[in-house]
């Protein structure tokens, strides 16, 4: 149940993740959709370009743009209030921010592993605790976190990022387990390869697809879905394979 239906007011929804990739691509396509968007990102440059594109050609803002550092937890309460207080109510709220830096095939560098943790899971768990608190109290809402096809199996490639988004799927299930009694929906975004900035390093990637398709498919799983979401949905059948082949023959794979 959106405000749109409560009342006269366009369903809102908060990104956070905002400034590249499927968080920025989603903002739009949700804008498109008739909501209002608050924006949240560390760069505050691109997030105020992105905020002046998206309110181009409307007489009152559709989007906000609110600059922020995920690993900066703190600060996550008190900002939160302020953009529920800005947006006048918040229906929908996603987490989207993530780094998959370059991992050596013999590198094992504690500070960037604990930098994935920090933001890919860390950040997610306080900004989606905050929303699952506001939505009980409101009695509707749906959380929306972006994990990833590389959580459904531990790849050589980069321990840490499969780690940190085996941990988010793990996560978003408990507060979808939780919050089901609230009417609350709990939405798990498992993307195969995306073309982003994130993943620009990559040498190969298996059927990629660009953001801004993914980030329809996003959208419409924020309408009409619950429970886990992979995008595209041939990635379902594909980790249903993955997934049962005995760990003697994936490890010398390079799926």
């Amino acid at each position: 149940m959106t405000k749109q239906i409560l009342g006269n007011e366009p369903p809102s929804a908060l990104i956070i993740g905002a400034s590249s990739g499927m968080g920025k691509e989603l903002a739009r396509q949700l804008v498109g959709d008739g909501y209002h968007v608050a924006l949240v990102a560390r760069r505050q440059e691109r997030l105020e370009e992105l905020a002046r594109e998206l309110n181009e050609g409307h007489e009152q803002p559709v989007a906000h743009s609110f600059a922020h550092d995920v690993t900066h937890y703190d600060e996550v309460p008190g900002l939160f209030s302020t953009i529920t207080s800005t947006m006048r109510g918040l229906d929908v709220v996603v987490f989207a921010a993530g780094i998959m830096p370059d991992v050596g095939e013999k590198e094992y560098d504690f500070a960037k592993s604990r930098e994935i943790m920090e933001v890919n899971l860390l950040g997610a768990i306080a900004w989606l605790g905050e929303a699952a608190s506001r939505f009980i109290h409101t009695k509707h809402g749906t959380i929306v976190g972006i994990s990833s096809v590389a959580g459904d199996r531990g790849r050589k490639a980069n321990p840490p990022y499969a780690a940190s988004k085996s941990a988010l799927t793990t996560y978003l299930e408990s507060l979808r387990n939780r919050l089901a009694r609230y009417g609350i929906r709990v939405v798990t975004i498992k993307p195969g390869p995306v073309h982003t900035p994130m993943t620009a390093h990559l040498k190969k990637m298996l059927f990629p697809i660009q953001a801004n398709v993914a980030a329809q498919q996003i959208a419409h799983a924020i309408a009409k879905r619950n429970g886990e979401v992979y995008v595209p949905g041939r990635w379902r059948l594909i980790m249903a394979i993955i997934r049962n082949i005995p760990s003697f023959i994936f490890r010398k794979t390079s799926i």
